[in-house]
């Protein structure tokens, strides 16, 4: 986990951009804690803060290449860095052993076909790359937003990119979210992001016949943990006991012993796995992630929380997550409080189970899709918009305390797999639970009681309590007449209820005026669900609540 801050088309003569680039840098060091950096040319300038997962002796970036005419800042993981260097790039000086270097080598191989190499890459990253001799500048952003980017001009016209909104919101009217799976090339005059990832499986046509073996899953998703377990420093996982959380956490145990960075060649260095739940006292998660644990052989740490730590933090957490959207909030809090203690254990990487819901049609909605066409659908729509969500949380509830957080579900190998299967296969019916074929593939890997566990959402698996108590607050602090003029006070995005309301405005209080408010998603949602889904069930348009819980007759607590 790193930040970015980047500034291009700087006019000749300007002055002061230096500073004011490291005071924008400084808003996000938070992501980046280990090491500061700037290259600041004539027209272009680029900050970063690293935190150090691999190569953590090499110091700062950004990274130069041999004439140091090019310039990269970079967040992200390159997983397949070792194969490419020894491939493609091979004949290029690397200067460092950083993952990350193997962009530069690519640009400097192809500057003029950076659509393809992109798709050689195998990670997460949103990186600013700045050619001095062309004057030409590369945004790219991974195929699913993982990691998180931003941009935007200043008044004067110069073009800004950032990790993060904070760092742009008092220098750019407009603040664009840039759109995962795309690149914006400056030499090629359309000044506009293009994708460059274009996956088949994203059309029904393509995988209506696709396969429905469970053994293909369990396979992809074994070399998914295995690339993504590449570090230098301490990691772990997040446990929550669900069946995503447990299968990622299994897996890494079983690679944990060995160091990924050497072929397995070589002991870890640091052999035991550490795995952390968080919850109320009493939770349904914590319970569950304790029998997972026992079952895995993980050293497990269990954090909880009192909902008074919960309520008290949630105004950081908006400022950190920078959105207000109510799913988002209610997961993030625990989230953002577990992270704080892991990084105190000296913890500064962990896997966790996000993207599988979306891969799988886990969540609870699910079991109304009408057939296998509208199921397949739906999760494409999902996986659209996942960075504005579970990857947003994830990606960020860590970032405040300088951890990164790692997605295997999302593995770009792994989706080619997973994606590709009949949707039939995934789609819950005749009795099948959600997730049933990610369920069956790896039987004999878990416990039953864990492997056949019923879908949690993790506002909900944290405690029932918590989500009542967030209501409760914003019960007492708005009233009824804010509510009634919420459409005059925010008329973009406005809120529908308290606790909506509760979160917008301390959202604008961390953000004021109009330009993050359009980067945060709108729209009704069942469980979690996309607008387009509601209409899969009457029943769902008088129960539009996030909650997993809304979806009557699914849910074993069904409210």
């Amino acid at each position: 986990m790193c930040s970015v801050l980047g500034i291009f088309e700087i006019e000749p003569g300007a002055t002061g951009l230096r500073r004011r680039a490291l005071d924008l840098s400084r808003r996000q060091r938070h992501r980046g804690p280990d090491w500061s950096g700037i290259y600041a040319g004539e027209r272009a300038i680029l900050a970063h803060e690293r935190l150090s997962i691999v190569d953590v002796e090499s110091g700062a970036q950004p990274l130069f290449g041999p004439d140091r005419t090019t310039v990269l800042a970079v967040n992200g993981e390159i997983y397949n860095h070792t194969e490419l260097e020894q491939g493609v790039a091979r004949g290029y000086p690397f200067r460092t052993r950083s993952d990350c270097e193997v962009i530069l080598a690519l640009y400097q191989g192809r500057p003029d076909a950076a659509a393809e190499w992109l798709n050689e890459l195998s990670g997460i990253f949103a990186f600013a790359l700045y050619d001095e001799t062309r004057d030409r500048y590369l945004i790219a952003r991974d195929p699913i937003g993982v990691m998180p980017l931003y941009t935007g001009r200043d008044a004067d016209g110069r073009f800004y990119v950032a990790s993060e909104m904070k760092a742009l919101i008092d220098t750019c009217p407009e603040i664009h979210d840039f759109p995962p799976g795309h690149m914006l090339d400056s030499g090629d005059g359309n000044g506009q992001p293009v994708p460059y990832y274009r996956p088949g499986w994203r059309e029904y046509d393509h995988v209506a016949d696709g396969p429905t073996d469970p053994a293909r899953v369990r396979d992809a998703l074994e070399e998914a943990v295995h690339r993504q377990l590449m570090s230098d420093v301490p990691y772990g996982v997040l446990l929550s006991g669900g069946l995503d959380s447990s299968i990622i956490s299994a897996l890494a145990m079983k690679f944990s012993r060995r160091r990924v960075e050497t072929g397995d060649a070589e002991e870890a260095w640091w052999p035991r796995l550490h795995s952390f739940a968080v919850g109320l006292e009493g939770s349904p998660d914590v319970a569950a992630a304790r029998a997972a644990a026992d079952a895995i052989g993980t050293v497990h740490h269990e954090i909880v929380y009192t909902l008074q730590e919960g309520l008290d933090a949630v105004s950081e957490v908006i400022r950190h997550l920078e959105t207000f959207d109510v799913t988002t909030v209610r997961a993030s809090t625990p989230m953002y409080l577990m992270a704080r203690r892991i990084k105190a254990m000296g913890i500064k990487m962990v896997l966790s189970g996000e993207g599988a819901d979306e891969v799988f049609g886990g969540y609870l909605y699910f079991h109304k899709a009408p057939d296998a066409r509208a199921f397949h659908e739906e999760t494409v729509r999902k996986l659209d918009q996942l960075h504005k969500y579970d990857c947003l949380r994830a990606n960020k509830s860590m970032a405040a305390w300088g951890v990164e957080a790692r997605v295997p579900f999302l593995d770009r190998e792994f989706l080619d797999v997973a994606m590709a299967l009949d949707p039939e296969s995934k789609r819950p019916a005749d009795g099948r639970m959600e997730k049933h074929i990610l369920r069956e593939a790896f039987e004999g890997l878990l416990p039953d009681e864990i492997l056949w566990r019923q879908k949690e959402q993790f506002s909900d698996g944290v405690g029932y309590s918590w989500i009542d108590s967030l209501k409760e607050m914003a019960e007492g602090e708005i009233g009824d007449g804010q509510l009634a003029r919420a459409a005059a006070r925010f008329p973009t995005n406005t809120p529908l209820t308290k606790e909506a309301y509760l979160y917008r405005s301390i959202f604008a209080s961390h953000f004021p005026g109009e330009p993050a408010v359009r980067c945060v998603p709108e729209g009704p949602s069942i469980a979690c669900s996309t607008p387009a889904a509601i209409a899969w069930d009457p029943a769902f348009a008088d129960m539009a609540d996030p909650s997993g819980r809304a979806v009557q007759g699914v849910h074993a607590h069904s409210y």
